[in-house]
């Protein structure tokens, strides 16, 4: 389990490079004190902090690279996200970067002198999709450059955020490759065949307004230096409020429907639906209905 403190905002930005920019997250959670989360493994490439007892919030933190996803800050993410997975206090999670930059990619250095062998033989990239088996909700608030790899975490994510200075595209044509992390194949289920074909294609990036009306990210977010983070905690602490049980078979149900069809689908999501009956959550928020009071969830 995760266990929370509190340190004060000095504590937190002595955290950053003083030369670069700080997380997106700064001007939200600059304002006052804050509770970061304390665990046994201490991050070199994330901060986590917890600004809602309900909510997590995992911030990159290579400011220098823009927040080039290397493996290690992978294996970092995925620790502190199943730390929060399994933390019965958090009911969701968000995922932000820096004003700049949310992640400007995969680690190019990191990358550029391995072998076939190498990557196929120890599963380059595998790793990233820990993420999407994680029961609870994750949020991304994407400012600056997403592209790349930086693009692919956002859509491996459940709803996205975006802040009007976002960038997102899949430029690895122009690095005699293709995308890796799930790009190709999740973009297409965002925005259709299409467009998905044109970005990796041409390598070009798009706006936030262009995600937006194509349906990628859930909407544009505020222009205040952290908004877009301050809206994501504040919809991740909306979620958390809800039975939890529930939240987990809505995010399960919808999920499925990438990979049933649609009569498959609809039974599917009518069996959870009827498995709901079964808990505790269930009477309790129907019968806050009727009585016509807030329902008190103990998430069983």
């Amino acid at each position: 389990m995760l266990r929370t403190s509190i340190y004060n905002s000095v504590r937190f930005s002595a955290t950053l490079s003083p030369r670069c920019s700080r997380p997106a997250v700064s001007h939200y959670l600059y304002r006052g004190s804050i509770r970061l989360m304390s665990s046994q493994q201490a991050y070199e490439f994330i901060l986590v902090s917890r600004p809602e007892p309900s909510v997590v919030l995992v911030t990159l933190n290579r400011p220098k690279s823009l927040n080039a996803l290397s493996s290690p800050l992978f294996k970092e993410l995925n620790h502190a996200l199943e730390e929060a997975d399994k933390d019965d206090s958090v009911g969701a999670m968000v995922l932000t970067g820096s004003e700049r930059a949310f992640a400007a990619g995969a680690d190019i250095k990191e990358m550029k002198d391995k072998q076939y062998a190498d990557v196929y033989k120890n599963k380059f990239l595998e790793d990233w999709a820990q993420i999407v088996r994680l029961r609870k909700p994750l949020i991304a608030a994407v400012s600056g450059y997403a592209l790349g790899g930086g693009c692919e975490l956002a859509l491996m994510c459940d709803i996205i955020l975006a802040s009007p200075t976002a960038k997102f595209g899949q430029p690895e044509i122009n690095l005699g490759v293709i995308p890796g992390g799930g790009g190709s194949q999740r973009l297409i289920h965002a925005i259709g065949k299409s467009r998905t074909m044109e970005l990796v294609l041409t390598g070009r990036n798009f706006t936030a307004q262009e995600a937006a009306q194509w349906g990628m990210v859930s909407r544009v977010v505020g222009e205040g230096e952290g908004e877009v983070v301050k809206e994501a905690v504040s919809m991740a602490k909306e979620i958390a409020s809800k039975s939890q049980i529930a939240v987990q078979a809505g995010k399960e149900v919808v999920n499925a429907a990438y990979e049933m069809t649609l009569a498959e689908g609809l039974r599917f999501e009518r069996r959870i639906f009827h498995g709901l009956f079964a808990t505790n959550d269930q009477k309790e928020g129907m019968a806050a209905f009727a009585e016509k009071r807030k329902p008190n969830f103990t998430h069983s």
